[in-house]
């Protein structure tokens, strides 16, 4: 990497768990509860963890590990697309599904359909909902927000950071309510893959059109104009310091990140090797295709393309892009085998651009990190190659992530592969307040507490974005304020915590559920189908029964009060328990 800072997602695969641990039980559901209960005090911001071989907590009575489960039961392609195509169903979601089709191939590709042309989802209801927050940013161009809110004189730091807190507020907003979920789940993905630390005063100035234009603009569009349009943009060109590459001081993060994140990905990388040829020519090392193109990239390839991107500026009266001539280096390039046009200039850069754009390697490693995203920690090949066949076929067409996006969630692997990735605090936080009806409202004290979880949105530093395994947010602090957040999501969250408000509680459990519902089986089945879409498995199931009936026989009703004294927490627990981690 280019800088100390700079790190590189692993590519390498993580050992398994010992069989010894294998056979570990998954934590009971009380037990969470009971340790995040325990949780008063005020919880420390913890960052993703790489996984530790020795497993910092080794008993099952110390915590919950979900890399120990023994099983994870496969439910029903619906219930599979409501937590991968959106952030988990929402009260009435699944049956909406259910009812556009006869069987589960038709449903998924009506849905898949649905999703993948959101302009004809109505969602007027989430956008009235976000304009009467009275946001005054969402909607200023590029220009407009780089005149407000970066080069006016005497602009003060909160209006420098209101377009990027705006856009975090709206971003909750449209994940918890919004009907075109696939489109707020793709908008997390490439604001991880185009990762940028947006609260800096160049990138939170102009946060509002790097979310709207750059990433939501361009997610179901083509990639190669995906790239340019984040090579260009203010945050991308200061975040990684190409403001400052010159010809005679290059600087070459923009261009190292280029190749190793944004396009081939470091599993492209052969290496520093050079070659010179009898002529004292260089000569391209890395193994080759038919026509001799190379398949992978090496360091010099990187050194080449820095120099082409020398002189991409930022004009500091518009906020625009341009290109500085006197900066630039006008000799030849070779970047991956092939030279550069002649009449160097701003073309350079698009040149190397197009390589990556078109370049086979990049075809497999976006998709990939697709199916990765939207199907497990480590794809099945089968997929990863389709869905590479489709990128690379379609690279000039204006749909072309739409067609690579819709040919993984219609691929069998899509459907049958579930237990092998578990929800990230965002995706945690949001399916929880989706699955529980909550009535969410922003609030510093809700952001406080989720950003003690680790994933803080806009906020990772390296370039390389949030990580993407289960290894990374099972280990022991991650989970802990998982339930830490549960539990004061459960128990009586208010609005504002006093005043009018005071009785008028987030999520109400016991109004969403049917009067007749009465007996402690019959109440914990009907919350784990409200909220999993199917029954829990017995180990979690039994545990949940025996907390609610309290001593009394599960098959029996319970009197009202019990009910109403227990129920949030059975609720809390279920949200705790090992199945709802899985996605």
């Amino acid at each position: 990497m280019s800088s100390p800072n700079h790190t590189t997602e692993l590519t390498a695969p993580l050992r398994a768990p010992s069989p010894g641990r294998r056979e570990l039980l998954r934590r009971s559901a009380v037990l969470a509860a009971a340790g995040a209960a325990a949780a008063t005090l005020h919880p420390a911001p913890v960052q993703a963890q790489a996984p530790d071989s020795a497993a910092a907590m080794r008993s099952p009575q110390r915590s919950l590990d979900l890399l120990a489960a023994t099983s994870a039961e496969t439910p029903t392609p619906e219930v599979i697309a409501l937590n991968r195509m959106a952030f988990g169903p929402r009260p009435g979601d699944l049956d909406a599904l259910m009812a556009l089709g006869s069987d589960s191939v038709a449903r998924l590709q009506a849905y898949v359909e649905q999703q993948t042309n959101p302009a004809t989802i109505d969602d007027s209801a989430c956008d009235a909902m976000i304009a009467a927050q009275g946001f005054t940013t969402l909607g200023k161009s590029r220009q407009q927000l780089w005149l407000d809110h970066v080069v006016k004189q005497n602009v003060t730091w909160d209006e420098r950071m209101q377009p990027a807190r705006e856009t975090l507020h709206a971003t909750f907003l449209r994940a918890v309510y919004s009907k075109r979920q696939l489109v707020e789940v793709l908008a997390d993905f490439w604001h991880n893959h185009f990762n940028v630390y947006g609260w800096d005063s160049w990138s939170a100035g102009t946060w509002v059109y790097y979310d709207r234009d750059v990433v939501r603009g361009n997610l179901f569009g083509n990639f190669r104009q995906m790239l340019g349009a984040v090579a260009k943009s203010a945050a991308m060109l200061y975040y990684l310091d190409n403001v400052s590459n010159t010809s005679a001081g290059p600087n070459e993060n923009y261009a190292r990140e280029l190749f190793e994140l944004h396009g081939l990905g470091a599993e492209n990388y052969f290496g520093v090797a050079s070659i010179v040829g009898p002529d004292g020519k260089y000569l391209h090392p890395a193994p080759k295709d038919a026509s001799g193109n190379p398949l992978m990239y090496v360091d010099e390839d990187i050194y080449a393309a820095t120099q082409c991107f020398t002189g991409w500026r930022i004009d500091q009266a518009t906020g625009e892009f341009r290109f500085e001539d006197a900066v630039h280096a006008k000799y030849s390039k070779i970047v991956l085998a092939q030279a550069t046009p002649s009449g160097a200039g701003v073309q350079d850069g698009e040149f190397v651009l197009d390589l990556i754009a078109n370049h086979v390697g990049t075809a497999r490693y976006i998709s990939r990190k697709l199916c990765r995203r939207l199907i497990s920690d480590d794809p099945p090949e089968s997929v990863v190659q389709a869905a590479a066949d489709v990128f690379y076929s379609q690279r000039n067409a204006p749909d072309q992530l739409k067609q690579v996006v819709r040919t993984i969630l219609l691929s069998p692997e899509f459907s049958t592969t579930w237990g092998q990735k578990i929800k990230r605090p965002f995706e945690y936080v949001v399916s929880l307040l989706r699955a529980s009806n909550a009535n969410f409202a922003w609030s510093d004290s809700f952001r406080y507490r989720y950003e003690a979880m680790g994933q803080a949105l806009f906020s990772w530093r390296p370039p390389d974005g949030y990580p993407d395994r289960k290894e990374n947010w099972s280990s022991t602090m991650p989970m802990l304020q998982r339930w830490r957040m549960c539990n004061w999501l459960m128990d009586g969250w208010k609005v504002g915590g006093s005043g009018e408000d005071k009785d008028n509680p987030r999520i109400d459990c016991r109004s969403q559920m049917p009067a007749e519902v009465t007996t402690p089986i019959a109440i914990v089945d009907y919350w784990a189908q409200r909220i999993l879409g199917r029954n829990l498995p017995d180990d979690e199931r039994q545990p949940l029964i025996d907390f609610m009936a309290a001593g009394r026989k599960p098959e029996n009703s319970l009197p009202a009060d019990q009910i109403n004294d227990r129920l949030r927490f059975l609720v809390g627990l279920i949200f705790m328990a090992p199945s709802f981690q899985w996605r």
